[in-house]
């Protein structure tokens, strides 16, 4: 029994990160739109602005800060699996060169979105 609840449990926690903040944002919006609805029935002006952040729900444009931001992030990432690896191989001898290469990958994606960060700064 053991042995299916271990992969089961992987998947519903997999399942629950992109379930439920998907979740809270619609009932979030519900209730905001539930709100508008009762100020418009009094009769109170809405503001354009208001209209215009409910009608786009696009993500903000891209810009150098949030490049640079997040290849911070992805290299903090990468040199903790690198500290993981120096921590275990006390322990184990051959732990250090798999978690090099598994910090890695996150290490390359940060190094990508600095020299992102940087290459957009001129446009």
């Amino acid at each position: 029994m053991e042995e299916i609840l271990v992969p089961l449990g992987f998947f519903a926690m997999i399942a629950a990160i992109v379930i439920v903040p998907r979740y809270l944002k619609s009932q979030e919006r519900q209730k905001l739109q539930e709100t508008l609805r009762a100020s418009i029935e009094k009769g109170a002006d809405l503001p354009p602005e208001v209209i215009q952040a409910l009608t786009s729900d696009a993500k903000p444009a891209p810009s150098p800060y949030r490049d640079m931001r997040a290849g911070i992030i992805w290299l903090g990432v990468a040199v903790g699996f690198a500290a993981l690896g120096l921590a275990l191989q006390f322990e184990e001898p051959d732990a250090l060169y798999p978690l090099l290469g598994v910090a890695a990958f996150p290490g390359f994606i940060g190094l990508a979105l600095i020299a992102l960060s940087f290459i957009s700064r001129g446009k």
